[in-house]
Formats: C-alpha cells, sequence, structure tokens
C-alpha cells in the first residue's frame, strides 16, 4: 500500500510531467471506483487544465481549471504516463492532447473522485483527514498527543490525527524513536515526543529521497529504491537489531502486528543502559 513517501514521490513527478496539460479524453474501465457518475466525472474534467498536484495524506490532489481530481490507489497500483495502449491492466485512461495517456490501475480497490470548483473541503474522505505526517512542526505535533490516552502506534496510524503514515514505515519510525508500539501516550515524556516527531521526518524523509519503495512504480515506471534492506527492524522478525545485537520480535498489538526490539523498545520504556541510539546513518 503506497503511504506518504510513495505520494510524496508520485505527486512530485505528476507536478513536473502534468501541470499545463488538458485532457483530451477519459475512459472509465471501473465506474465503482468514482464518488459520482461516469457522465459528472467526464463532465468535470474533460478539457480541465491540470495546474498544480499536491500530496493529501495517502491521497493524490490534482488541482484543475475546473476542479479537483482525487486519487487513492488504496491496496497499490500504478500511475503509468505513456503513449499508446498500457501494457497491463488499467481502470481509468486520461489522454493529453499531445499524445500520452496517463493509465491508473489499482490491485485491489482505489478511488477516482471529482471535486467540483470550490467543493474540496467537502470531500469526506479528505476533509477528515488529519495534517500531514511531514507538516507538523515540532510544538504542533506534541499539541496533538497533548490530552491523548491511546497506544502511541495506535495515534499514528490514525489517518484523521495524522495523515500519511500505515503498517509499511510505523515499524522503523516507533524504533528509531525507542519507544514500543504499546507504550501510553501519557507516559511519554517531552524529550521522547520530540524524539517520535525526529523519528517520523527522517523515516519518512529517507524513503522519499530514495524515490519510495521498491514495491511502487513511478510514472515512467521506474521502481522506488527505498529496499527490504534498508529496513531496520520492520518485518525482519528473528534477524539482528542493528543497534544492539538482540533479536527482533514479532507481536501482536491490538489489531496489527508490529515488530520491536525488546532491548531498545521495552514497553515500561525502561531501556538497558547498554544499549546504544541509532547512528544517522544506521537507523
Amino acid at each position: 500500500m503506497p503511504e506518504l513517501p510513495e505520494i510524496v514521490c508520485r505527486a512530485r513527478e505528476m507536478e513536473e510531467e502534468l501541470v499545463g496539460r488538458r485532457i483530451r479524453s477519459i475512459d472509465v474501465l471501473q465506474p465503482k471506483c468514482l464518488n459520482v457518475s461516469v457522465d459528472a466525472f467526464e463532465r468535470g474534467l474533460l478539457r480541465a487544465e491540470i495546474q498544480r498536484v499536491t500530496p493529501r495524506g495517502k491521497w493524490l490532489c490534482v488541482e484543475t481549471s475546473n476542479g479537483h481530481l482525487l486519487l487513492n490507489l488504496g491496496m497499490g497500483g500504478e500511475l503509468l504516463l505513456m503513449e499508446g495502449e498500457s501494457p497491463g491492466k488499467w481502470r481509468l485512461r486520461f489522454g493529453f492532447e499531445d499524445g500520452e495517456a496517463l493509465y491508473v490501475n489499482f490491485w485491489w480497490i482505489g478511488n477516482a473522485h471529482y471535486a467540483s470548483p470550490g467543493r474540496l473541503d467537502e470531500h469526506p474522505p479528505t476533509a477528515k483527514l488529519g495534517p500531514g505526517a511531514l507538516d507538523l512542526r515540532r510544538e504542533e505535533f506534541a499539541a496533538r498527543l497533548a490530552g491523548r490516552r491511546g497506544a502511541v502506534k495506535t495515534f499514528l496510524l490514525d489517518q484523521s490525527r495524522i495523515a500519511g503514515i500505515g503498517n509499511a514505515y510505523i515499524h522503523d519510525i516507533l524504533f528509531r524513536a525507542r519507544l514500543h508500539p504499546l507504550r501510553k501516550i501519557p507516559t511519554l515524556s517531552r524529550a521522547e515526543i520530540d524524539a517520535l516527531h525526529t523519528a517520523i521526518r527522517e523515516e519518512l524523509g529517507r524513503s522519499i529521497e530514495a524515490g519510495g519503495a521498491w514495491y511502487e512504480v513511478g510514472l515512467r515506471g521506474q521502481r522506488g529504491g527505498f529496499t527490504a534492506g534498508d529496513l531496520l527492524v520492520g518485518y525482519r522478525d528473528g534477524k539482528t537489531c542493528p543497534v544492539c545485537g538482540g533479536t527482533i520480535e514479532k507481536l501482536k498489538t491490538g489489531a496489527t502486528t508490529s515488530y520491536v526490539c525488546p532491548c531498545c523498545q521495552p514497553p515500561d520504556g525502561r531501556r538497558d543502559p547498554e544499549a546504544t541510539r541509532c547512528s544517522s546513518a544506521g537507523g
């Protein structure tokens, strides 16, 4: 599933490649992914000029001269910009005046929504999102945690609180901050909250710098450069912790699975004094 790093990378590519282009044709093979009828979708976007593309949590927000196209790849998919027919499956096709087309495919579920001019704030799936995970300053982040009583992992995965973090990056974010996923928010010190804010920015940032996860592709079909080998503890149960040399464990945390180093991320927050902090290069 694409998360904030992949959405940021796709938004940057779309901004570079699509701004200024006018939508000449629209083909919809999967009407159920739309929030309006096919006729209304086409009326809104045909002949519209793309003006800006921005990330909004796990959504791509495409501003046009006649409203917004909102794309969510759900469990994964492709956005391919090319001439001729797409080499694989596709659900929507946006043709441009220069002969190229943007093919949209969803592996399982996904959405292509339209918001008419001035109505973006009324689009329920994006209106309910919290601020982007990389948009919060340190004090703003601390303020959003104030008064919360649940587990820190649950908070970070709640898109209405902070948008863009999912199961792919949450494990290494918490590991960087030396926090167990079940730690209750009221038990966090200000230093730990600051460390968590830094961990979010560093972990998501290094994936963005690499072009996103290796299992996602860019507009021209290029693979992301953030590979399984770049993970610190996520999905590495039974492997060695890169900091203390302990064994990474897989455990059930409510409805989700987590990967932790029990030495670096003890449930009570009391770490082994022999466990050193991650270096900026290694974790």
